[in-house]
C-alpha cells in the first residue's frame, strides 16, 4: 500500500508521513494509425472471432446466454464475468458453428465484472486489442453480440462519455446493449477492441456500457487460471446439508446463502431442502432473509415432500404470507392468511420463525406474530427455504429446533437501553461511559438503537453512530481478547476476520473459519501419510495458485481498494494485498505444519518459509508464493523507499504489528476518500492495540478535529506533547493545540 500524509489541516502536513512514491513513464513513440475500414469491413473480419458463450442449468438446458471474442489464437475467450453464471459448465460456440466446452477460467475479476475463459481449440483469429485510454468521445465505434440470441448482430454508434460508474471507469456508448450482448467487443474504426459490452442502460434504449480494454491487459498479463472442476465447486452448497429443486441458482458465500434467478416453478418457484429431518412435532424453524425487490418473494417452507407439496411463510409483496402448495400450478396453492405487518422491514433484514404444534402453525416476523392458522392438511416433511419470481435474496442464520432461542431482548433491557440513549440528546458524539454501558448487551443494544432510528428521525444520524461505537467497541474488545497470552497462540486468522468486521457487522466469522477448516481438509486429502515438508509446501502452492486461482490484485485501480484488506472478501474473490494473502498461506502451512512466518518488508509483505533443516527462503505470495532472493529483495526496498537495505527489514514480525499493517492499509484508502469516520475507527483500533504509538495519536487528533470533537483532538495533542517524541516536530503539535485553543469550547 502507498504511503501516505494525513492532509486534513492546514499546517500538520510536514508532521507524519506514512509513505510517498511516484513512477513516471515515458510516452511511446507515436506509431502511424491504421486506415480506417467501413463497418461492413469490421464485421465482417470481426464476426470470425466473435463466439457465442452459453451456461446450462441444474437441468443441463440451457440458461444463460452472452458474447465473447478470441485474445489469443490458442483457444483464450474474453467476455463478462456474470455471462458465465455461477459454478455451471460453460459452452463457447466458435464462428464455425462448433461447441466447445470451457476447460478452465483463466482469469477473472469480480469488481470489474471480467473474465478470461479457456477451450481446447488451436488457430482461432483474434482481434486485436486497442489503447481505451485513447478512444475520443464522439469516436466511431462498433458492437458485435447476441442480443436475445441472435448471433453476430452489428450495430455502430459513438463514444458518448467516458465516465465512472460505481467506481468503475465505463465508456458510455449512444449504442442500444440488450441481453446477449454482454461480453462483446466494441471496436473502432480500425477494427481493433477499446472495450467490452457490459450492461444497457436504464434511461433510454439508445444507450449502453463498455468496460475500457486497458482493464482487461492486466488479467491477460497475470492470469489466475482455475480447471473447471474447481469452478464447478464454487459457491456451490453442500450437498450433504441441502438439496435443491426447480432450478434457479442457490450459491453459498460463507454463511450466507443466494438465490438468484428464476425457478421452473410455476411463479418462479425454486426450493432448497435441508438434508437433516426436522425434530418431531412440536418444533420451530427460522431464517433471516433480504430481499433485493419487495415485488418478489422468499422465506420459510416446512412439511415439504420433496416434490410440489409444502407450506410456505415468507414476505410477498411487503406483506406476509402463509400459503399451502399442493401441486404445481397455481390453482393447487392455498393462501391461508396474508397481511401486513408494522414489524416488517422492507429491503432490510428480517427474521422469520414458525412454530409448528400438531393442531396449529404460528408465524412471527421479528419475533413478533403475524399468522395463526389451524389448518393441518399437510401432516409431516422436510424444511427448507424457497424463492420465488426474479427476486434476488439472501439468507442467513438457519435454525431447527425443538424451540428457539428468544432473538428479542428483555423489556427491562430495552428499556434500560432506551433510558441511556435518552442522554445522548444535544452531545457532539457518544461517550465513553455511554458506550462501555450498552457493551455488556452489545447486540441488543445495536436492536434497539436501529428501531428508535426509524421511528425518530431527528435522533437517527446520532443513535447510528451510537450502534457503530458499540458494535466497534465490542469488536475491538474481541480483538484485545485474541491477541493476549502467547504468540504462537495468538490466532491470526480469527483476529484479521475481526478488522474486516469493523466495517461489516454482517460479517459471519464463524462461516469463514469453517472455509478454512474446509480448504485444510481438502489440502490434507492430496496428501499421502508419507508426505515431508517439501511435499506439502510444493501442495499448498498448487492447491492455492493452480487449482484455485488466489492471485494478487493486478492494477492499480483494484490494488486500493477496501476489498482487499478484507480477509473474508479475499477468500470469496481469491483476490488480494500481499499481507492478506500471506495470512491465508501461513494460516494453511500452520495448519499442515509447516513454518510459515511474516516479513514486513517496506511496501511489500512477504512470508519465510523456514523448514525444520536448511535455510530458510522468502515466498512472494503476491506472485505465486514465488521464492523472492535476498538480493532481489534488497533491490526492491532501496527502490520504494531510496536508501539501503537494512537486516530489520527482513526481521520475523509479529502478529500484532502485521494487523496493524492492515489497519494503516485501510486508514490510507480513508484518507484517499476523505472519509473521516472510517479513519478514526482505524485509528481507535490502532491505538487499542498499541497505545503508546505516537504517530497514530497525532493522527487521531487531526481526524477528530475534523469531525468537529474538539475535546478528542486536545486529548491526542496533550498525550504527544507529553510524551515528547524524537520523530514529530513538537512545535507544529503545539501550533496545533494552539488553533484548537482559540476555536473555544
Amino acid at each position: 500500500m502507498p504511503r501516505f500524509t494525513f492532509f486534513l489541516v492546514p499546517g500538520l502536513a510536514c508532521l507524519l508521513t506514512i509513505g510517498v512514491c511516484s513512477a513516471v513513464e515515458k510516452p511511446a513513440a507515436a506509431k502511424a494509425e491504421p486506415a480506417a475500414q467501413s463497418v461492413e469491413q469490421i464485421a465482417a473480419t470481426a464476426r470470425k472471432s466473435v463466439v457465442v458463450i452459453t451456461f446450462a442449468g441444474r437441468d443441463g438446458k440451457q440458461q444463460g446466454l452472452g458474447t465473447g471474442f478470441v485474445v489469443d489464437a490458442d483457444g483464450l475467450i474474453a467476455t463478462n464475468l456474470h455471462v458465465l453464471g455461477q459454478a455451471r459448465q460453460i459452452t463457447v460456440e466458435t464462428a464455425d458453428g462448433k461447441q466447445h466446452e470451457v476447460t478452465s477460467i483463466h482469469a477473472s475479476d469480480r469488481s470489474l465484472d471480467l473474465a478470461l475463459v479457456r477451450i481446447n481449440v488451436k488457430g482461432l483469429t483474434p482481434l486485436p486489442v486497442g489503447d481505451s485510454d485513447r478512444l475520443k468521445e464522439g469516436q466511431p465505434v462498433v458492437a458485435i453480440g447476441n442480443p436475445h440470441g441472435l448471433k453476430n448482430s452489428v450495430v455502430s454508434g459513438v463514444v458518448s462519455a467516458k465516465r465512472e460508474l460505481e467506481g468503475r471507469a465505463m465508456i458510455q456508448l449512444a449504442i442500444p446493449i440488450e441481453p446477449g450482448n454482454s461480453g462483446g467487443p466494441l471496436l473502432d474504426l480500425q477494427g481493433r477492441v477499446q472495450g467490452i459490452l457490459t450492461m444497457k442502460s436504464l434511461l433510454t434504449l439508445n444507450l449502453g456500457f463498455a468496460i475500457p480494454i486497458n482493464r482487461l491487459k492486466p488479467l491477460l498479463k497475470k492470469p489466475n487460471p482455475i480447471p473447471m472442476a474447481r469452478w464447478l465447486t464454487i459457491g456451490t452448497l453442500d450437498p450433504a446439508e441441502w438439496t435443491t429443486l426447480l432450478d434457479g441458482r442457490w450459491r453459498q458465500r460463507a454463511g450466507k446463502i443466494l438465490a438468484e434467478g428464476m425457478g421452473s416453478g410455476f411463479g418462479g418457484r425454486t426450493v432448497c431442502l435441508a438434508k437433516q429431518p426436522p425434530p418431531d412435532i412440536p418444533y420451530e424453524l427460522a431464517v433471516t432473509v433480504r430481499l433485493d425487490d419487495e415485488a418478489g418473494a422468499a422465506g420459510l417452507i416446512f412439511h415439504a415432500d420433496g416434490g410440489d407439496k409444502h407450506y410456505g411463510f415468507y414476505p410477498s409483496g411487503g406483506q406476509l404470507r402463509l400459503t399451502r402448495f399442493e401441486g404445481p400450478d397455481v390453482y393447487s396453492w392455498t393462501i391461508l392468511a396474508q397481511q401486513p405487518s408494522p414489524h416488517y422491514r422492507p429491503g432490510d433484514w428480517n427474521t422469520l420463525k414458525v412454530r409448528v404444534e400438531k393442531d396449529r402453525i404460528l408465524c412471527y416476523v421479528n419475533n413478533h406474530l403475524v399468522v395463526k392458522s389451524n389448518d393441518i392438511a399437510l401432516q409431516a416433511g422436510r424444511v427448507g427455504l424457497a424463492k420465488f419470481r426474479n427476486t434476488r435474496a439472501e439468507f442467513k442464520h438457519f435454525q431447527v429446533a425443538r424451540q428457539l432461542a428468544e432473538p428479542t431482548p428483555p423489556a427491562d433491557l430495552v428499556k434500560r437501553i432506551n433510558q441511556s440513549v435518552d442522554k445522548l440528546a444535544g452531545a457532539a458524539s457518544p461517550g465513553a461511559e455511554l458506550v462501555d454501558g450498552l457493551l455488556p448487551n452489545a447486540a441488543a443494544s445495536m436492536s434497539v438503537l436501529r428501531d428508535r432510528a426509524k421511528h425518530l428521525e431527528e435522533q437517527a444520524a446520532q443513535m447510528r453512530q451510537l450502534a457503530q461505537a458499540v458494535h466497534q467497541k465490542q469488536v475491538q474488545g474481541e480483538l484485545l481478547k485474541v491477541l493476549r497470552g502467547k504468540e504462537d497462540d495468538i490466532d491470526l486468522f480469527h483476529a484479521a476476520l475481526l478488522i474486516a468486521r469493523l466495517d461489516n457487522e454482517e460479517l459471519e466469522v464463524d462461516g469463514y473459519r469453517r472455509e478454512i477448516e474446509r480448504m485444510t481438509r481438502d489440502l490434507k486429502r492430496g496428501l499421502g501419510k508419507e508426505a515431508d515438508d517439501k511435499a506439502k509446501l510444493a501442495a499448498l502452492n498448487k492447491y492455492l495458485f493452480i487449482d484455485h486461482g488466489f492471485h494478487g490484485s493486478r492494477s492499480d485501480h483494484d490494488y486500493y481498494n477496501k476489498a482487499n484488506s478484507y480477509l473474508n472478501e479475499v477468500l470469496d474473490d481469491r483476490e488480494g494485498l500481499p499481507i492478506t494473502l500471506s495470512i491465508i498461506y501461513m494460516e494453511l502451512a500452520r495448519r499442515l505444519g509447516l513454518k510459515v512466518v511474516g516479513i514486513g518488508m517496506p511496501g511489500h509483505f512477504v512470508v519465510k518459509y523456514i523448514p525444520v533443516k536448511g535455510e530458510g527462503q522468502l515466498l512472494d505470495v503476491f506472485d505465486d508464493a514465488r521464492p523472492l532472493p535476498e538480493k532481489e529483495a534488497r533491490q526492491r526496498i532501496e527502490e520504494s523507499t531510496e536508501r539501503p537495505a537494512r537486516d530489520v527489514d527482513f526481521a520475523v514480525v509479529d502478529k500484532k504489528a502485521i494487523l496493524i499493517r492492515i489497519l494503516h492499509n485501510l486508514l490510507s484508502v480513508a484518507h484517499d476518500e476523505r472519509d473521516v469516520q472510517s479513519a478514526l475507527r482505524y485509528l481507535d483500533t490502532i491505538l487499542a492495540m498499541a497505545p503508546d504509538s505516537v504517530q497514530d495519536h497525532v493522527l487521531r487528533a487531526v481526524a477528530r478535529r475534523r469531525a468537529g470533537d474538539r475535546k478528542g483532538a486536545l486529548e491526542d495533542v496533550d498525550w504527544a506533547l507529553d510524551h515528547k517524541p524524537d520523530d514529530i516536530n513538537l512545535e507544529r503539535i503545539e501550533e496545533f493545540r494552539r488553533e484548537l485553543l482559540r476555536q473555544g469550547p
